[in-house]
Order: structure tokens, then C-alpha cells, then sequence
């Protein structure tokens, strides 16, 4: 019997609101219209739904600027909409998680307006003041700029490791830390299931640390750089707030840390993140031998703490994959084939199981900071003009929208589209692949194959990345359970996988 908690057996799928779908004809996604598309999700197989933020922002890095963590902004609808979709959700036996920005606030969250009056004020110390800048570190988005802006109100600089309108909290304060605590409770009282943690790694700093030159030199943040031990006292005292409400809460953290030892001791001994995104990974070249010892590694440091693995090749932050992988949608496919069968909780971006690229963005109408639109391109559900969002959206359509939206390809048995819903359909029906053993095999340079063992259950994944017919030994007389590109040289039972294809299959 399958006792492991959902975070582990089911697959994460990430909604953009504002490019989800839109319900009430302003060009901009919104929580209605997310409730009206659930129909969709429950065909697709998604049981986990994660929203990036709707929290009340001023939007000047759309929503990751949060002026009230506890109440909806009026660009997604009310806390009444949240509350329909959450009871939505689990009448639906899914799960809601939210984004959660614990490093930063908008410059006009009233905690802010308050600490930048005075240095004497209630909240004086819940940000990150200094009367000179306490470092060399650099900020985001506008590249080689520094992470400290000087107030004139207050006579002192602050910290912002992303936009100066995204003033740094100071967690050293453990009123701050309690306040940060309370905005969790808030939504884990009103039934949300978990929460994506934003850049959680930063909620703890050593201001006396200078960056490595590289930094200076390549116009690389501080992000990527911050490893503080003091992070893992708070992200156990993050963990007893969750443990704390039954049908377990769980969280998943963005730790930017490029290293997968590194990103390991996020998990603690099972007191802090429940889950961390793997960063290494997702920006791995598409590439097998490559591929095969990011898998390896990351699962050897994983394994050493009895944590469980992420796999993420999409976001609302990096290129869609399936660009940066070439753009040939044969790619595409088996990707999704790596990413559901992976050890591990897959996350989905929307949109990728229409095996969509970046949207064209001209530079001159650019809306986001970090210069991110192009992955952020609005959902098409229709083929007709507007493709089902009543008028133009906030941002172009991906390219091929005429036929690369829901209508088109959920007519389409062998669309792209129900590649996904068969391979989500796969994992719900096979528990090998969920949390089923994982071994690798043996193969050539260009071929990733591994095994998924599960009591008498045995599935073997052959990812063949290369230009030739591949051989793989344990494919004879294994019956497919899945295949992405078969010729009509290749029987059901054949040894063979056609170039640029997968395979699934069930060993005896």
C-alpha cells in the first residue's frame, strides 16, 4: 500500500495568474478564471496546483513586491475568489500551494512606510539599514548595480538584493521573524496546502561577507552567493509552523544555490524544507552524459539525508526548455518523458505540455525588470482570434498559438499535449514511477536508461538524445507502456529506440 504523503506522489503543476486565463475581459489572467479551467487540470491529471503571487502588489516585479501578504491584489479579484478556488480545489481531491516572498517587501508595504520614517520608530529594525553600505553586493535585475539604495528620508542606506522597490527584511529581528510566521498562518488557516518559498535561502545573511570578485566582474547578484547557517535555524522554526496544522502542509523552496551539496543541507535532518528545487539541474544542458551525472549527483546528496528529490525543467523565470534545448518538439517529448519518470516530485509549468517557446518580446515594450516576458506569454485555449481571452492579453501569445492551444491539441490523440496526460495517467497507475526504486543503466553517451522498481512492479525508461537507433538490451520482450517516436521498423517487444525518442516499458 502507498503511504508516502502527497508532495512525494503527486506531480506540481505552476500557474502564472495573470497569463493562466481570464474571466473577466481585462486581458489579464485572474482567480476566476484559474476555477474555470480547473475542468482542464482534472483532465490533464493534476491533483497540485502552485500560483506564483497574488498578493497585493504595486507590481513592480509583478507580485514578488508584496505590499500585504494577507490579502489578494485586485488585478487576481478578492480573498473571497481565493477562498472559492481553495474549496474548489479540494472538492476536487486537489491541492492549492502559494507563493511566498519571505526575503522582501514592496518599498509600499506599511512595515516599510513605517521603518523608513525614523530610525526610532516600532519598526526601525525590520529592515536592513546601515550608514554606509555594509558590503560589495550587487542586486538583480538591473545588471552590476549595487544591492544598497539610500534613503533621504531616513538618512541611511538599505538593502534590496532584487529592485530598490524590494527592500531586504531583517530576519536578525525576531519580530520580523514572528510577523513573517503569522502571514503563513493566515493562509494555512484558510486551507492553502503549501507554499513555494521565494528565495528562501536569503531569509538569513552575513553582511560582514564581500561576494568573490566574479561577482563584480560578471555583474553576477548576491543571490547565487548566499549560504548562511543561521538560514537553517529559521527554516526549522518555518518547518514547526507548517507541522503544526494537520493534511500535511508542505513547502518547497527556491534555493538559488548552483550546488546540489549545497542545496541538500536546505532539507536539513527532515526539520526544514520539505522539498528544494534543484537549480543545477534545470539549467543543464540537453545532453545525456550530462544529464546522467547531474541525476547522479544530485540523488547521491539527497539520498546521504533520506531527502526527496525535485525536478523542474520550466519556469516562470528561466527560457521554456524546449528552447533552450534546440526547439525541436521530438526533444520536447522526451523530455517530458524524463521529467515524470525521474525519481522525485515533478513540477509543471503551464503551458509546456503544449510544447510551447518564448513568446517574441520587442526589447522597446519589455514589461518585466528581469526582462522574463518571453516565458511568461499567455495560455491559448482556442484557435479562434484572442485564443479564448475575449481581447488581446497583456503579453504576445508563444509563437504557433493558431495550433499550439488546448483546443487544437486535446483534439489531437497524438498531440504533445496527450503525451503529458498519458505519462501523468502512467505515474498515477504505476507506482514505480513515483517512488518506485530508481537504478541507472548502463548505455551509450547519448542514451539515458534507468529502472523504476517497485515490489514486483519493474519499469524501464530509455531516453535515446542522440541522432541513430539506440539498442538497449532490457527493452526485449518488454511490452510499451509509452513510446514518443517509434518507427515502423520497431516492434512492441523490439530492443531498439528511434533517434531522439523515449520509451517506457514494463519488465517482466
Amino acid at each position: 500500500m502507498n503511504n508516502a504523503p502527497w508532495w512525494k506522489t503527486e506531480v506540481v503543476y505552476q500557474i502564472y495568474p495573470r497569463s493562466f486565463a481570464d474571466a473577466n475581459g481585462d486581458g489579464v489572467g485572474d482567480l476566476q478564471g484559474i476555477r474555470s479551467r480547473l475542468d482542464y487540470l482534472e483532465w490533464l491529471g493534476i491533483k497540485v496546483l502552485w500560483l506564483s503571487p497574488v498578493f497585493s502588489s504595486p507590481m513592480a516585479d509583478f507580485g514578488y513586491d508584496v505590499s500585504d501578504y494577507c490579502d489578494i491584489d485586485p488585478t487576481f479579484g478578492t480573498l473571497a475568489d481565493m477562498d472559492e478556488l481553495i474549496a474548489d480545489c479540494h472538492r476536487r481531491g486537489m491541492r492549492l500551494m502559494l507563493d511566498w516572498v519571505p526575503n522582501h517587501t514592496s518599498e509600499e508595504h506599511p512595515w516599510f512606510e513605517e521603518s523608513r520614517a525614523d530610525r526610532t520608530n516600532q519598526k526601525a529594525d525590520w529592515y536592513v539599514w546601515r550608514d554606509e553600505p555594509a558590503n560589495n553586493w550587487l542586486g538583480s535585475f538591473r545588471e552590476g548595480s549595487s544591492a544598497w539604495d539610500y534613503d533621504e528620508q531616513r538618512g541611511q542606506w538599505y538593502l534590496h538584493c532584487f529592485l530598490s522597490e524590494q527592500p531586504d527584511l531583517n530576519w536578525d529581528n525576531p519580530d520580523v521573524e514572528a510577523a513573517m510566521h503569522d502571514t503563513l498562518r493566515f493562509w494555512l488557516d484558510r486551507g492553502v496546502d503549501g507554499f513555494r518559498m521565494d528565495v528562501v535561502h536569503l531569509i538569513g545573511k552575513d553582511l560582514e561577507l564581500d561576494d568573490p570578485p566574479v561577482a563584480a566582474e560578471r555583474g553576477i547578484s548576491h543571490v547565487p552567493f548566499n549560504d548562511v547557517a543561521v538560514t537553517h535555524q529559521r527554516l526549522r522554526g518555518i518547518r514547526a509552523v507548517l507541522d503544526g496544522y494537520p493534511g500535511e502542509r508542505t513547502s518547497v523552496g527556491e534555493v538559488y544555490l548552483l550546488d546540489e551539496a549545497a542545496m541538500a543541507a536546505y532539507y536539513g535532518d527532515g526539520d526544514e524544507l520539505h522539498l528544494s528545487f534543484n537549480f543545477s539541474f534545470l539549467w543543464a544542458k540537453w545532453n545525456a552524459a550530462g544529464l546522467r551525472n547531474k541525476i547522479v549527483n544530485t540523488l547521491s546528496h539527497l539520498e546521504s539525508r533520506n531527502a526527496w528529490p525535485t525536478w523542474v525543467l520550466s519556469n516562470h523565470d528561466v527560457p521554456r526548455h524546449r528552447q533552450r534545448y534546440g526547439g525541436a518538439e521530438a526533444d520536447a517529448r522526451v523530455a517530458a518523458v524524463m521529467l515524470l519518470t525521474l525519481p522525485g516530485t515533478p513540477f509543471m509549468y503551464q503551458g509546456e505540455e503544449l510544447g510551447l517557446v518564448d513568446a517574441a518580446v520587442d526589447p522597446a515594450t519589455q514589461l518585466d525588470p528581469g526582462g522574463r516576458d518571453g516565458c511568461r506569454a499567455p495560455l491559448a485555449w482556442t484557435a479562434e482570434p484572442h485564443h479564448g481571452w475575449g481581447r488581446d492579453p497583456w503579453l504576445p501569445f508563444a509563437p504557433e498559438s493558431e495550433t499550439r492551444n488546448v483546443a487544437t491539441l486535446r483534439a489531437d490523440p497524438g498531440s504533445i499535449l496527450h503525451l503529458y496526460r498519458e505519462l501523468l495517467a502512467l505515474r498515477h497507475s504505476h507506482a514505480a514511477l513515483n517512488i518506485g526504486a530508481f537504478e541507472m543503466i548502463n548505455s551509450a553517451d547519448n542514451v539515458l536508461a534507468y529502472t523504476r522498481t517497485l515490489g514486483d512492479q519493474r519499469v524501464v525508461v530509455v531516453l535515446n538524445l542522440g541522432d541513430e537507433i539506440c539498442t538497449v538490451p532490457e527493452l526485449l520482450h518488454a511490452p510499451r507502456l509509452c513510446s514518443t517516436g517509434e518507427s515502423a521498423t520497431e516492434a512492441d517487444s523490439s530492443d531498439k529506440v528511434s533517434a531522439h525518442a523515449a520509451v517506457i516499458a514494463l519488465l517482466a
